[in-house]
């Protein structure tokens, strides 16, 4: 299989899911704005969201796939499908009691993720409501890892790339036609978080029955591979856990802001998904799988060379994409949510958060390349030692940072500890000769530089003074926005493409 072939094609699933997530973040802000029901919602759907990431698609998939990658390739179908058996079991019964806890212990959920709500009774319980509907949503979520990460192993990767695209699909449905059904409609969110997760395992069901490993469900405590992978989850939600954490404290700091700072944060965080999902998370879920083929075959060499294929393509795609949000962070905010209830104050808040997290955005999306560098090996601990250090400096940058800059300071804080995250993690592959650079990358950088100057240029000189955008018509704004986008990604593939670059050269073989 071609990689950069595979990368294109998750990435358009990606992007057609992150399309239809601005859609519904539209549809959202239009219809709620930025105030006490939707920072309700927003730390509702927070909790059983960092539940997911930190069960389903980060430690789950980072023990799994290794695992699974390798039954499949020294012991055969036959026990490979017995693992998916007895770790489906397992995996769905410690959900199940997640699940009733989650329920029960909703008020002091909400007490310990967002304090700063306690004040105020009336937003403190329609939190809790909204927790409890949302909280299912972690039950059905990992399933579905689990069958993404079957899919991933066998290489079906568009699939569940495009799985997350029916939770957008139900909110813009629940938002725009149910709402005014529920009281108080925000509660219309909440149910569109359940019925999204129950729609995306049922997406995935077809295509498990094509590969024959629909699991079936079976308790096996005695089975050797599933204890492999709890073992390998352990530290694996540790080092997820640090990340998640480090996010929830955020919304804790951000509970003692003023009104709409988590809103705030939310919608800046919305806009670097785009860029994280559609190049981090799509290269981390194609690396995975072929790295740890490499690591069972003891390639070394072919290794290195496919990790170094995958930092070359995120200096080449992330650089840029940090520089444009920064520069287009109004035009991009105002085009997507400036609208109904969401105010130009919010516009310019949400702005801020943009700019601090786009500081970060290249970090973000190393550690999803670099980490996989070490989870192919079964190396869980390394990661996790690098990421408690990230998580303590990013805190101490939270205390720094929060009283200059308020919400945006959080925001700072976050990118930066990412940074630092993914420069420790380079280090101790470089350490452990694990990764060598391949020849070239002085030159490789220079260039890309050079094409960044002239993109910025041009979108500094294309996109105007910021504050324009909040004046001009809603279409007006949307097709000068795609002007200036065309405008800049033309300045900066054409700078590269007169530099010497070329598609083939990024071409790459899976393991």
């Amino acid at each position: 299989m071609n990689l950069l072939k595979a990368l294109a094609t998750v990435s358009s699933m990606t992007l057609l899911s992150r399309i239809l997530g601005f859609m519904r973040d539209a549809v959202i802000a239009r219809a709620f704005g930025a105030g006490v029901a939707t920072d309700a919602f927003f730390v509702a759907f927070k909790i059983p969201n960092l539940l997911r990431r930190l069960f389903a698609e980060g430690a789950f998939a980072q023990a799994f796939v290794p695992i699974l990658a390798e039954y499949k390739n020294r012991r055969g179908e036959a026990d490979m499908r017995l693992l998916v058996d007895h770790v489906a079991g397992l995996l769905a019964l410690a959900l199940f009691i997640v699940t009733l806890i989650g329920v029960a212990a909703a008020p002091v959920i909400v007490y310990l993720s967002a304090p700063g709500f306690a004040v105020n009774p009336q937003k403190f319980a329609l939190t809790i409501d909204l927790l409890r509907i949302t909280f299912p949503y972690i039950f059905f979520i990992s399933l579905v890892s689990l069958a993404g990460g079957i899919l991933n192993t066998h290489s079906r990767f568009s699939v569940p790339a495009l799985t997350p695209a029916l939770l957008n699909l139900s909110f813009i449905g629940f938002a725009l036609w149910a709402a005014p059904y529920f009281d108080p409609p925000i509660k219309a969110l909440a149910w569109a978080v359940f019925c999204g997760g129950v729609l995306q395992l049922a997406f995935q069901v077809p295509f498990l029955l094509r590969l024959k490993l629909l699991p079936r469900f079976k308790l096996n405590l005695r089975d050797e591979g599933v204890w492999r992978v709890v073992k390998q989850m352990g530290p694996a939600v540790f080092g997820v856990s640090i990340s998640q954490v480090s996010l929830l404290i955020n919304m804790i700091f951000a509970s003692f802001l003023v009104t709409g700072s988590v809103s705030w944060l939310y919608y800046a965080d919305r806009l670097m998904e785009f860029p994280t999902g559609l190049l981090g998370v799509a290269l981390g879920t194609i690396l995975l799988p072929s790295l740890a083929r490499h690591y069972a075959d003891q390639s070394p060499e072919e290794y290195a060379k496919l990790l170094d294929w995958g930092l070359r393509l995120t200096l080449l795609l992330a650089l840029p994409a940090a520089v444009a949000l920064a520069l287009l962070a109004v035009p991009l905010i105002a085009t997507l949510f400036h609208y109904g209830q969401f105010s130009a104050q919010d516009v310019l808040m949400t702005r801020n958060a943009l700019v601090a997290y786009s500081v970060g955005l290249l970090g973000l999306i190393l550690v999803k390349v670099l980490a996989p560098g070490f989870y192919a090996r079964q190396n869980i601990k390394t990661p996790v030692k690098i990421a408690l250090v990230a998580l303590v400096a990013t805190q101490a940058m939270n205390f720094v940072f929060i009283w200059p800059f308020q919400h945006a300071g959080l925001a700072l804080a976050i990118g930066l500890g990412a940074c630092l995250n993914a420069g420790l993690l380079y280090y101790k592959l470089r350490q452990h000769g694990i990764y060598s650079p391949q020849p070239g990358w002085l030159m490789f950088a220079l260039k890309i530089a050079a094409a960044i100057a002239v993109m910025g240029f041009c979108l500094r000189l294309a996109a105007g003074d910021a504050i324009l955008w909040l004046a001009i018509a809603p279409l007006a704004r949307v097709l000068r926005l795609t002007g200036v986008v065309a405008l800049g990604g033309a300045a900066y593939f054409g700078t590269l493409w007169l530099l010497g670059f070329r598609l083939r050269n990024f071409v790459r073989r899976a393991a």
